[in-house]
């Protein structure tokens, strides 16, 4: 399967944006990917940085403006599109959502992000409710798509689940960054982490994976540090291997081939799912093992 693997800078308005990414979207069609993945909030900036409740006018409905754009612009070109959206679902209810767009123009589907954080720089608990839908894989005419966001990617119970789902592929929608005040060996093991546990769901359930992250600096809107997003998304194989992978300061539009037959001869030879201990597994449903 061709897939497009689309890295994005901010433009500083949502119209431009939804331009780039448009443009984007096409030179990966035109280059014969029947699937484009795009990052986290790809429609607007990353407005985490600080509370403020006036952003709320942002979210848009599913179907909306949003996802009718790109709706459209699926069906027009024949391909698969994984968008990202601030999804408003009710007065006061909002969630961020990755939604399916289906080449007929459809939704295929839609994943609301389940792990929320909440440190410096990354407010998201003042502004997403915690997904309910589950981990359940979206299917499309091009596969099973195990869809995650972001913070999802630190926590192999949301790749397993997948997995068990069925799923064909892991993608995760990303924005994520430096704090430049840590020092550069700091910066380079953070960055290293965040590769290294997504090969290693890779590696543990025997499926290739896609993260699409952002790249630049966004400034913070009370005037602090901003985050520098470190770019580098990535497309692995089943045993982990790279397949692709995008420079930590550029935007990038790359399409990678993507052999989703691989999964069942590594799962042979790692037959990692066979192996499970499912009847010891019980603690892990506790938050922490007092002893």
């Amino acid at each position: 399967m061709r897939c497009g693997v689309i890295q994005q800078a901010w433009t500083g308005d949502r119209d431009s944006m939804i331009a780039a990414s448009e443009a984007a979207i096409r030179d990966v069609a035109r280059q014969g990917a029947v699937l484009a993945v795009l990052q986290e909030l790809h429609c607007g900036s990353y407005f985490c940085q600080q509370e403020d409740s006036t952003v709320f006018d942002q979210a848009e409905t599913i179907p909306g403006p949003g996802t009718n754009f790109f709706a459209a612009l699926a069906a027009e070109l024949g391909i698969v599109i994984v968008g990202s959206f601030f999804e408003r679902r009710a007065p006061g209810l909002y969630h961020n959502t990755a939604v399916v767009c289906e080449r007929d123009g459809s939704i295929a589907g839609r994943y609301r992000k389940m792990h929320i954080p909440d440190d410096p720089g990354f407010y998201e608990k003042f502004y997403f409710t915690p997904g309910d839908l589950g981990f359940e894989p979206i299917d499309t005419s091009v596969g099973r798509l195990g869809v995650l966001i972001c913070w999802d990617q630190w926590y192999p119970e949301a790749a397993r689940l997948m997995a068990l789902a069925g799923a064909e592929l892991l993608i995760y929608p990303t924005a994520i960054g430096w704090d430049m005040a840590d020092d550069h060996a700091e910066l380079a093991r953070q960055r290293e982490a965040w590769i290294t546990v997504q090969r290693g769901h890779a590696v543990a359930n025997g499926l290739p994976l896609i993260a699409v992250n952002r790249v630049g600096h966004e400034e913070d809107p009370v005037g602090g540090r901003g985050i520098r997003f470190w770019g580098s998304s990535f497309a692995c194989g089943p045993q982990g291997e790279i397949l692709y992978q995008a420079a930590t300061e550029q935007p990038a539009t790359a399409v990678v081939d993507i052999d989703l037959g691989c999964a069942e001869q590594v799962r042979r030879i790692w037959p990692f799912l066979r192996d499970r201990r499912i009847d010891a597994y019980e603690p892990i449903l506790k938050r922490w093992l007092d002893r």
